[in-house]
């Protein structure tokens, strides 16, 4: 083999080797944009998934707001007229004590003035109950401090002990919510032995008045 020949298969054996090498280093290139490929999508769906993460956080965080915006907004117009009823009350209370007063005298006159008043006091209650104010029955229930104000006790044989005995003024619920307390009379049952007292009512007190 000459001299010519041996250089030509050196040159082709440089080349084979180049072209090896640039193939190794595209695809170590390739490997590499390949690796930067999969490590940003790899964050790409981390940012995501925080994304979302987040947009669920403050969906329900704005869910609770409305929520909480509309119980507020119904409370308020439950109650908006809260104060108003409280200075409407003692004028039913008024009233109902008019018609607790026992008159003698001329019956026509007696029985208008009662009608009038019976009138008034069953249109104010009416009026009263479309806005959601209703009485509470108190009288011979079960005391309860959440919506009665003993006032004090009795002895009384009518009634089993904690009952309400009297129901000196009328409570008041408003939408379910109390707005006024029942002022009440509690009762207890005689020690045994003891002399028995004075006969019990109804919890009315009648006062009477004659009427001209």
């Amino acid at each position: 083999m000459g001299i010519e020949d041996t250089d030509k298969k050196s040159v082709k054996t440089g080349k084979a080797d180049e072209a090896k090498a640039s193939r190794k280093d595209s695809a170590g290139e390739e490997h590499e944009k390949e690796s930067d490929l999969v490590e940003r999508l790899k964050a790409a769906e981390t940012k995501a998934q925080e994304n979302y993460d987040r947009l669920l956080r403050v969906t329900a965080e704005f869910e609770n707001y409305k929520k909480r915006a509309d119980r507020e907004m119904n409370d308020f117009r439950k109650f908006a007229n809260e104060s108003l009823v409280k200075e409407i009350l003692p004028i039913v209370d008024n009233l109902q004590r008019a018609l607790d007063v026992e008159c003698t005298g001329n019956e026509d006159v007696v029985h208008r003035f009662r009608e009038g008043v019976e009138m008034t006091l069953k249109g104010l209650l009416e009026s009263l109950e479309r806005f959601g104010v209703v009485p509470l029955e108190a009288y011979g229930k079960n005391f309860d401090p959440n919506f009665h104000q003993a006032v004090y006790q009795e002895e009384s044989e009518k009634h089993p002990d904690n009952t309400v005995s009297r129901e000196l003024q009328r409570g008041y619920l408003l939408n379910d919510r109390l707005l006024r307390p029942a002022m009440v009379v509690v009762s207890k049952r005689p020690a045994p032995g003891e002399n028995k007292g004075p006969a019990e009512s109804s919890g009315e007190t009648k006062v009477k008045v004659t009427v001209h």
